[in-house]
């Protein structure tokens, strides 16, 4: 594959996830925005959220992106060498065992559910909080099994360059959750969440299950552990799950810690996480799904000199884009937080606890959005070890760092809820810098002067903006949050493309590329 096909293949795959991602996450923004109205930052919802811990912890190990970074590039290999036989084979193996695993998981966490609720999630809850989280985390335990499933279903479609579906599946998830809310909630409560997030796994599956047909998929009735195939998965497998159990024992240590800062501190985190997601999953995880395909077949084919220029373009134009949104997070956090959220039970001082938490969250943006796409060329390289060793290395920061900064800034009067969420951004760019450097021995450079000149266009671009956006906060004052968050965003908007257009940035007609699908 030449380089001007490998990016042309990106433009493309790229443009129809970023549609779909930007209507599933502004879908799980008006999910935020309704359940918020009905739960606010209440005991029930902090309940909810400790709950969900357990089955995302069981998928995302299990199945996640663990086993699409192995599966995807095993399975792609198969096609590589015309033997789609074999590839439907370990596919049909890998979701025979995955559906195995999944459910004696899924056993064990029901029945350790209080042990794992009074030592693990919520220690400084009182009995009664923890009972409910204890209840609704039975009630979800089916998810991760139909997770699992999907995540297999949604590895084959990407590895066959089919990506809408995939991208479409997480949508389906946010309208079962939002129906939950509007229909269920006023008579069940908080439990309604937990019968919406199995729907919603039940729909991300069955979305889709038509493209298996597309793509001429065929099922064959095995469970073996002695294919070559799945063998390779596994291996595959280990380092990276050694990675992403670093990511869920931040998120449990976070979850640990917050239950001991009173009530709220668990939504407010997960509301500014979820705020600052936005940006990170609109473009860079969009960008990185579409890419890891082409990755994946760029290093199989040996095409280092095309994989390097894949990488470094698709790094230059998703900082151009993620540093800026920081930026505004930042900046213009309360305004937006109080327009998105602030009615029902969703208070003031709701308000407060989650743009405290957005403002430290905000700094570790590029470093999410980094870590997105650099892991998965070493995905693609079939080294899962490195991603693995770093971020566990990140997660002994982050974890030392939640524990002095939780303390530090309790000690000089600023919420300690929010020293979590700056130790978590001070880990994952450091996480991010360490994979660049490794990520540069192994292609013979990155760039690097072409990628300077580009993060130098972005920081003055970024920084102009936020200056703009400084005095606009202190101009327009009191006025009504729709003003100064809306009109904030076109303003910053506005200032950030003509400064990066001034400074001549290729990297702006790389992104109108990117979104109007020209090549």
């Amino acid at each position: 594959m030449s380089e001007e096909r490998g990016g042309q293949r990106v433009v493309r795959a790229a443009t129809q996830v970023v549609v779909l991602f930007v209507i599933s996450r502004g879908l799980g923004l008006a999910r935020e925005m309704i359940v918020g109205a009905a739960f606010g930052t209440l005991t029930d919802y902090d309940a909810y959220l400790a709950a969900a811990r357990v089955p995302d912890v069981l998928f995302t190990l299990i199945a996640g992106g663990a086993l699409g970074s192995a599966f995807i590039p095993t399975f792609a290999g198969y096609f590589a060498r015309d033997d789609a036989a074999g590839g439907w084979r370990l596919a049909s193996a890998v979701v025979n065992l995955l559906v195995v695993a999944l459910t004696a998981a899924a056993v064990a966490a029901w029945v350790a559910a209080p042990l794992v609720v009074a030592t693990l999630l919520a220690p400084g809850w009182p009995a009664d909080q923890q009972a409910l989280t204890v209840a609704l985390m039975r009630m979800m335990l089916l998810a991760p099994i139909l997770f699992g499933v999907s995540g297999v279903v949604m590895g084959i479609l990407n590895a066959r360059q089919h990506f809408v579906l995939p991208a479409l599946a997480p949508s389906f998830l946010n309208l079962s959750l939002i129906g939950a809310t509007w229909v269920l909630a006023p008579r069940m409560g908080v439990r309604a969440l937990a019968v919406g997030y199995v729907v919603g796994a039940v729909l991300h599956l069955s979305v889709q299950l038509p493209g298996l047909r597309w793509v001429k998929a065929r099922y064959v009735p095995v469970l073996t552990l002695r294919d070559p195939g799945v063998r390779q998965v596994l291996w595959l497998m280990s380092p990276r799950v050694l990675g992403l159990a670093a990511v869920q024992v931040n998120f449990l240590v976070n979850t640990n810690l917050a239950s001991w800062l009173g009530p709220g501190a668990v939504s407010a985190l997960n509301y500014a996480w979820l705020l600052m997601l936005l940006p990170q999953g609109v473009f860079a995880q969009a960008v990185a799904t579409a890419t890891f395909p082409t990755f994946a077949e760029q290093a199989a084919r040996g095409e280092r000199d095309a994989m390097r220029q894949t990488l470094a373009t698709t790094l230059r134009v998703v900082f151009f884009l993620i540093v800026p949104a920081a930026v505004g997070l930042v900046v213009l956090g309360r305004p937006v937080v109080a327009l998105l959220f602030e009615r029902g039970a969703f208070e003031s001082s709701s308000t407060d606890a989650v743009v405290w938490a957005l403002a430290f969250y905000a700094l570790g943006l590029a470093g999410h959005a980094g870590v997105e796409i650099v892991a998965r060329a070493f995905y693609a390289l079939h080294d899962t070890w490195t991603p693995a060793g770093v971020g566990l290395a990140a997660m002994a920061v982050n974890v030392v760092l939640s524990l002095a900064l939780r303390a530090l800034f309790g000690w000089v009067g600023l919420p300690p809820h929010a020293g979590l969420a700056l130790a978590n951004s001070i880990a994952v760019l450091i996480e991010v810098v360490w994979l660049v450097a490794l990520v540069r021995s192994r292609l013979d450079g990155l760039e690097g002067r072409a990628m300077a000149r580009s993060l130098g266009r972005t920081g003055l671009a970024s920084v102009a903006m936020g200056g703009a956006l400084v005095v606009w906060r202190a101009v327009t004052g009191d006025a009504p949050d729709l003003l100064v968050g809306g009109m904030g965003i076109a303003l910053g908007a506005g200032v950030y493309l003509g400064v990066a257009a001034a400074l001549g940035a290729e990297e702006l007609r790389a992104a109108c590329r990117l979104i109007l699908r020209r090549r």
